[in-house]
């Protein structure tokens, strides 16, 4: 089987964050394991659909407006052992904000944490 990471357009930096999930929906006990421009991964107990379309909401910094995207479902895995599943998403869409404001977030956040490490 084909490794899903090696089809990373951009770089991905670890983020293991919950998720707020709407109470009873598909994506309820969800974490983050990944972020990057174009896409995020997460690890779920729901096995999400291929293509399967998903509205995400990414509070990217504290006190500032989300970036509201639609991701779309590239690959599913299931974790070995467990009844959880390793999804990969790319955003598909940006419904509010922009890929800017994400970029900006990842530099802030994640490359100058990188710099101080």
């Amino acid at each position: 089987m084909e490794n899903p990471a090696n089809k990373r357009k951009s770089r991905r930096f670890d983020c293991y964050v919950p998720v707020d999930g709407k109470e009873g929906a598909g994506f309820t006990y969800t974490k983050t394991v990944d972020l990057s421009r174009d896409g995020i991964g997460f690890v779920s107990q729901h096995p999400a659909k291929l293509n399967e379309k998903v509205a995400i909401e990414l509070v990217l910094k504290p006190d500032t407006e989300p970036v509201l995207v639609v991701g779309e479902v590239k690959w599913v895995s299931r974790i070995p052992k467990s009844d959880q599943y390793r999804v990969g998403l790319t955003f598909a869409d940006v419904i509010d904000g922009s890929l800017e404001d994400l970029d900006s977030a990842l530099n802030t956040r994640f490359l100058h944490q990188e710099m101080k490490g």
